[in-house]
């Protein structure tokens, strides 16, 4: 017999939160032809290239927290709207680097913009985005994704379906 809570579980509420940001950044993005995951890899690219790197597509997945195959196909529609640049990685043939062009690092640094902005609003019952409490929540959720996955819950009706 499991417990019943008598509100929303805190899974069901990061599960909305997170939602509910990424609806909020694709329709920020929308006018720059991005989608919120896109822009997770410009923006990370820009930050990368900026600290003289060129990562790998598996970089830049273990970066974003992105599947790797998601990160390949994510890059390829980046790479067809001239956004970014796929190469093969002179030091290892199966490896395939990632750089933004020219247009790419416009619309990142736009982006950027744009999602600091939305930021700020979002964050604004916390007072904003350099408030305090803004790093206290920051703080917990680091400690929350930096917690290793130590165990897998077992396949049953009690979780079948639902976010945690």
């Amino acid at each position: 017999m499991s417990k019943v809570s008598p509100g929303p579980t805190p899974g069901f509420m990061v599960w909305r939160l997170a939602n509910k940001w990424r609806v909020a950044v694709d329709r920020a993005l929308a006018p720059l032809g991005l989608t919120h995951a896109q822009y997770s890899l410009v923006a990370s690219l820009y930050g990368m290239q900026r600290a003289g790197e060129r990562p790998s597509q598996r970089q830049l997945a273990d970066h974003t927290g992105l599947e790797a195959l998601y990160v390949s196909k994510l890059a390829r529609a980046l790479e067809a709207a001239e956004l970014i640049e796929r190469t093969r990685d002179p030091r290892d043939p199966r490896a395939v680097q990632l750089a933004l062009t020219r247009q790419g690092q416009t619309v990142a640094r736009q982006a950027i913009d744009v999602v600091q902005e939305l930021h700020q609003q979002l964050l604004e019952p916390l007072g904003g985005l350099d408030a305090p409490r803004t790093r206290v929540f920051t703080d917990e959720l680091t400690a929350l994704l930096d917690t290793p996955l130590t165990r897998s819950l077992p396949n049953n009706e009690n979780t079948q379906g639902a976010p945690s």
